[in-house]
């Protein structure tokens, strides 16, 4: 890939060297490598037998009876009922996350952490393997693979959110690269639900609107699009254009705390949900607030429920600092949505203070 300018609707942009690097069902894969019994039969790490809980993550072998990530546990095991489900170990992972790291830092210093099997790589200026961001992401995964005997599929373009959707184009396992050349001939045929950031709701619409493909956004009015879709439609125009402008954030500004907890059984009443929150959620939610924000200054206070039924709703209000009443506040706000169900789950959550920076959509494109 080679770093040039193009112009695109007046705009000009420079053309990147993304890589995007995403382990292979990352949680699984470590307890598989760790303990060669789990290798072969289809494998989840999350909540176990006894408990509820939601899958943390499955390997391959799982996926193949329709079991995937943040599916209840219960549920997994009914589609697959020989699931193996190991609880998780966070400072494994978070331990062999910094060894990824570590490696990907001998090729870049331009990294932008998604999570912990999952970053943004601009190796734009690098000067290693002739420059090459196809030898380097190569040699990235065989690092991962020769040292750590993990996988990881990647995906190079020179914008994010195409590096993105190429590092999912050959998984597990594997590499797709997208040229500047064929770049716009990628964009045209990709299906809208494979960009980032489009959710089931937004899909639904951009399809009852007759929108399926990059090139019918790339062919519509703009002033039509950013009416009917908003800042949606403003992204997806851009994105079918070919534009993103977005930056490899090597520093990210965190934007929320929350807690939450999932009961072994079924509760009802606005009295036990206040006795959890008092006593459980909110302590927490405390103690990790002031690792963010010593003087507890948010911007907003949440709560989230999910009834016998699996429906989730949440609610959230304007307030400028913690405050344990607000929240019963909010509870008895959000259990008036309750219509007679059981609670399985309750979180709690704030919105942090951001920078003073605001984004306009504009017209003028």
């Amino acid at each position: 890939m080679c770093n040039k300018d193009r112009v695109n609707d007046g705009q000009t942009a420079q053309l990147r060297k993304i890589i995007h690097v995403d382990m292979d069902s990352f949680f699984a894969s470590v307890e598989e490598r760790d303990e060669p019994d789990y290798r072969g039969i289809p494998l989840a790490v999350g909540g176990n037998k006894k408990q509820r809980g939601v899958i943390s993550t499955c390997n391959y072998e799982a996926r193949k009876y329709g079991v995937h990530s943040a599916m209840a546990t219960a549920h997994a095991l009914k589609l697959c009922p020989h699931l193996k489900v190991v609880p998780g170990r966070m400072s494994v992972y978070k331990s062999v996350s910094a060894q990824i790291h570590s490696i990907f830092k001998r090729y870049t210093s331009v990294i932008e952490p998604l999570s912990l099997d999952e970053a943004y790589l601009d190796v734009t200026d690098c000067r290693v393997l002739q420059g090459s961001a196809t030898l380097i992401a190569k040699a990235i995964r065989n690092d991962i693979e020769s040292e750590l005997n993990l996988t990881a599929s990647a995906g190079v373009a020179p914008v994010k959110f195409l590096a993105k959707v190429a590092s999912d184009m050959n998984k597990p396992n594997g590499m797709y690269v997208i040229t500047p050349e064929m770049m716009q001939s990628f964009i045209d045929t990709l299906p809208l639900e494979k960009i980032p950031g489009v959710g089931k709701v937004g899909i639904t619409k951009l399809h009852q609107a007759g929108f399926f493909v990059c090139e019918d956004i790339k062919n519509s009015d703009y002033r039509e699009l950013l009416k009917t879709f908003g800042r949606l439609g403003q992204s997806l125009w851009k994105k079918s254009h070919g534009i993103d402008d977005r930056k490899i954030v090597t520093e990210r500004q965190r934007k929320s705390v929350g807690v939450e907890r999932t009961f072994s059984q079924n509760i009802a009443t606005y009295h036990q949900c206040q006795t959890v929150v008092r006593e459980k959620l909110y302590p927490e939610l405390k103690r990790r607030l002031v690792k963010v924000s010593p003087d507890l200054t948010i911007s907003k206070q949440g709560m989230k429920v999910k009834f016998a039924d699996f429906q989730q709703t949440t609610i959230e209000h304007v307030y400028s600092h913690l405050d344990l009443e607000y929240f019963n506040e909010l509870l008895a706000e959000v259990l008036t949505r309750q219509n007679g169900r059981e609670i399985r789950l309750l979180g709690i959550s704030v919105m942090l203070k951001q920078d003073e920076r605001h984004e306009q959509i504009s017209l003028d494109l």
